[in-house]
């Protein structure tokens, strides 16, 4: 594999394991306020200024793809934005470690094992194996981090009670699965990112338009819950809120981040050539998990939890050498 694009798909996982800071920094914004305001640039200005920059005539190129494969993109964008909601559903049954565990594994493994087995004749390519087996190893190196996350928040403290353990499983999973059709609604777009391409775009920045298409989808989930939530709680007058300057900006700088990731994962995975799709969206996600236990290590949430942590640094290292073994060019 030529390394530049496993080096994108790296730098990805960077942008990705570090948005999440921006929530910290929410109030005194309601969620819902601050999610509005990130879901538009993250999914609607951003994307369409960076593509616009670099795809010739992106509206016509937009407009030009197939009805087909438009509404299956965003289709695949939309239950995405629904498997994220699902995701804050998942948390007060069974907590945000085991969540987030569950979510990261299953969606890493669906959004690169459906890709794969979407390609004629997948198994008797020759990176078949190691893809595979670096999938198992990634998994086996999420759990083992889920399970460190459980140990801390339970030796910390910080451990909800389970209200139905059951019911936050079935959630988790159906969560990760839809969250994977971000990954799977790429991979169905590419027809779009081909007349990007014949209108003139690198190969790379074609991916720019898919993304375009993809998180309309998304955004209409994303957009019409914060709403729902907005009429809802009656809290239109956040969006006034005095001093509320500074949750404004990380609002939008984790929609830098957000989009930033899944703009340079595209470019990354597309460079890849046909098991792109396979490969970049695990490496991503797994390299993400190592990303934010690195800010949560020295946001100091992992002191007074050595055990804990030492487990997490074994599944950190079951991580890296998954994606040692997907990027082995037979």
């Amino acid at each position: 594999m030529d390394y530049f694009p496993l080096l994108l798909v790296i730098f990805a996982s960077v942008f990705q394991g570090s948005f999440g800071l921006g929530m910290k920094f929410m109030p005194p914004l309601k969620w819902e306020a601050w999610w509005l305001v990130h879901s538009t640039f993250a999914l609607i200005i951003i994307p369409s200024v960076w593509a616009y920059l670099v795809v010739p005539d992106l509206f016509g190129v937009v407009t030009s793809a197939s009805p087909e494969a438009t509404i299956k993109a965003m289709i695949f964008g939309a239950l995405w934005g629904i498997g994220g909601i699902m995701f804050g559903k998942s948390v007060p049954y069974i907590g945000l470690s085991l969540t987030y565990g569950i979510v990261m594994g299953v969606c890493s493994a669906a959004g690169g094992l459906i890709p794969l087995f979407s390609i004629d004749n997948a198994t008797q390519l020759p990176e078949f194996p190691y893809i595979i087996g670096g999938v198992i190893i990634m998994l086996v190196g999420v759990a083992i981090t889920a399970y460190a996350g459980v140990l801390k928040d339970k030796k910390q403290g910080e451990t909800q009670q389970k209200i139905n353990l059951k019911v936050g499983l079935i959630i988790a999973i159906l969560s990760g699965l839809l969250s994977a059709a971000l990954a799977i609604g790429f991979a169905e777009g590419k027809s779009i990112g081909a007349i990007a391409e014949q209108a003139g775009a690198i190969s790379r920045n074609g991916s720019l338009a898919i993304w375009v298409v993809v998180l309309w989808g998304g955004f209409i989930v994303n957009a019409g819950y914060s709403i729902f939530l907005l009429a809802k709680n009656n809290t239109w007058s956040s969006f006034s809120t005095p001093k509320a300057r500074k949750a404004y900006m990380w609002s939008i700088g984790a929609a830098l981040l957000w989009f930033g990731a899944l703009g340079i994962y595209g470019q990354g995975a597309t460079l890849m050539g046909k098991i792109g799709d396979a490969i970049a969206w695990p490496i991503m996600l797994g390299l993400s998990l190592i990303v934010g236990n690195i800010w949560a290590y020295l946001n100091k949430e992992w002191d007074g939890a050595k055990k804990p942590f030492n487990i997490m640094i074994l599944g950190v290292l079951f991580i890296i050498v998954a994606v040692i073994v997907m990027s082995i060019k037979p």
